[in-house]
């Protein structure tokens, strides 16, 4: 259900009020409710606010020669009423059209600000027109002096339009805050309303809902503290990708733990993938330290071969008896090895991560990082962090924005980052892919993928070993170089450039990890840039929960 938010909790600050809930009142835009007027009069009382309109009045240098005289960054914005107001067909806005809103309206109230100074720097320049020499020659002292009273009383009073102005940008800052303070806690799953009476609370009123607002939030945030929780069984009722398929040849054992337990992957004789226990059933040795027999993983103990589903098959120098080790369902798809550890039918759907149309594979490594797969799937879903972090290898010289965000449709686990030409998706249970939009390897280009000629295509698998390990699987693609591809050592240029970028998370999430075992909250206070972040936790704790409708999928 899209949270809505009614027009019972009206917000106040001094003569204006401002709602935060339905589309005609929400807005403060010049179309909505503060609306100037433009006439040959200076003073124009519209919604019991001064609004000044400065006008040529036939003066030869006039007050869009004046603005243009002074066109510096500062007064070279455009005036938002143009732009378009997210509407809508019901009677409340949603939560992600009503944020909208409420920037909308603070660029409307931040634009209004600068006009207001720049109505002061205009009368400024008709007080010293009044006082130059050259004017006196053709106004009496009475004249002038009426005149200058004139500018006098309009400069006091366009000096307070700004003030008020500065109080209007005050109180739509705190709108915004307070909006996406009830954002997080709807994320987080506080069923708690917030109430109001109908009337007209008072400054003193709001700023109190307000700060309770955020006292909630950070009471209610997601809790990951303590140490590492055994993994639900609920959260292995799904496939993971374990290996790359060139990384399993005939002859070849991969040994991997998933979920705290060891398996080794190796090739039948039909060439398919199989999963075993990584225990041999007679002494419990590593099978993976044996060898590969005729589509059979080998025992270097005492002989003992397994096929890919655990049956013995092979019992030398002994009577032989009816063995079977425990093995996984494992399948080869899109060149990637698969397998369900979970106690649940498998489904029959696996998730398809290739690259998309016109890449190029250029490189596939595999790492095992010590640190819980969650904590590292936190990490790979949040950019903001790049500016600084990685200011050694990909995101080195990139200037901080004012703001990061993430648009995502209401209920999804993707979306794509602004102001960074990226797309991002979490795919469920432990994959994230994305899409990069470059200039050449390294640099930003372009405000979305779609206006960059040349991408970077990423997928990062982490598996969960065990409680404090994860199998990272990588995967890069390009759109253009294909020559790249036949350069000798190429790969591990690649591998020891993904090394680097990891090695500075690496570094962080090992601290956060320390600190959590500990008893901090790594998610102590969500904000908007960590929407999808948020919904990763949210989505895992359906799953442990055995929620059978999980939220952000369809």
């Amino acid at each position: 259900m899209p949270l809505s938010l009614s027009l019972s909790h009206p917000l106040t600050f001094g003569d204006t009020m401002v709602a935060i809930a339905t589309p005609a009142a929400l807005s403060l835009s010049p179309s909505s409710k503060f609306t100037t007027t433009n006439n040959n009069n200076n003073k124009v009382f519209k919604g019991r606010f001064m609004v000044f309109a400065a006008s040529n009045g036939g003066e030869e240098n006039g007050f869009d020669d004046k603005k243009n005289s002074w066109s510096s960054s500062l007064f070279n914005i455009d005036d938002p009423k143009f732009k378009i107001v997210p509407q809508s067909n019901r009677k409340f806005l949603d939560v992600n059209q009503a944020l909208e809103v409420a920037r909308y309206d603070l660029q409307y109230l931040d634009w209004r600000a600068r006009q207001d100074v720049l109505t002061i720097m205009h009368l400024h320049e008709k007080v010293v027109d009044v006082l130059n020499p050259l004017a006196r020659e053709y106004k009496s002292i009475g004249t002038l002096k009426k005149d200058l009273a004139e500018l006098q009383d309009e400069l006091a009073q366009a000096h307070k339009q700004v003030h008020i102005s500065e109080a209007r940008v005050s109180a739509a800052l705190d709108k915004l805050a307070y909006m996406e303070t009830l954002v997080n806690d709807k994320l987080l799953e506080d069923k708690t309303s917030v109430t109001s009476d109908t009337a007209t609370p008072s400054p003193t009123t709001y700023s109190a809902a307000f700060e309770t607002a955020k006292s909630k939030a950070q009471r209610k945030s997601i809790s990951v503290s303590g140490p590492v929780k055994p993994y639900h069984p609920c959260l292995k009722n799904f496939w993971y990708p374990v290996a790359f398929s060139r990384d399993l040849k005939d002859d070849t054992l991969i040994p991997i733990e998933c979920f705290e337990e060891p398996w080794v992957l190796f090739r039948g004789k039909d060439g398919k993938p199989g999963c075993v226990k990584n225990t041999c059933a007679h002494r419990a040795c590593p099978l993976d330290l044996g060898s590969v027999n005729e589509g059979r993983v080998q025992c270097p103990y005492h002989g003992w071969e397994y096929s890919t589903d655990g049956q013995c098959e092979k019992m030398p120098s002994t009577k032989f008896v009816n063995v079977k080790i425990k093995s996984l369902t494992c399948i080869e798809h899109e060149h990637m090895i698969w397998i369900w550890p979970g106690n649940e039918p498998s489904s029959p759907v696996i998730p398809s991560l290739n690259p998309p149309p016109g890449f190029q594979i250029h490189a596939e490594i595999v790492m095992e990082l010590p640190v819980e797969h969650g904590l590292l799937l936190d990490n790979l879903l949040d950019l903001a962090h790049a500016p600084f972090t990685h200011t050694s290898t990909f995101a080195k010289g990139w200037s901080v924005p004012s703001f990061v965000k993430f648009f995502t449709p209401e209920s999804a686990l993707q979306g794509y980052w602004d102001p960074y030409p990226i797309d991002m998706e979490f795919r469920p249970p432990c994959m994230v892919l994305s899409t990069i939009g470059i200039s050449k390897p390294g640099k930003l280009k372009g405000q979305s993928t779609k206006q960059c000629s040349t991408h970077l295509h990423q997928l990062h698998v982490c598996l969960p070993s065990s409680r404090n390990k994860t199998r990272l699987l990588y995967r890069m693609s390009l759109d253009f170089a294909p020559v790249l591809q036949h350069i000798p050592f190429m790969h591990h240029l690649w591998k020891h450039f993904a090394e680097k970028v990891l090695n500075e998370d690496l570094r962080l999430v090992l601290g956060q990890q320390d600190r959590m075992i500990n008893g901090a909250n790594v998610w102590n206070w969500p904000v908007s840039y960590d929407k999808l972040g948020v919904r990763y936790r949210l989505w895992r704790n359906a799953v442990e929960k055995g929620v059978k409708q999980l939220p952000f999928t369809k």
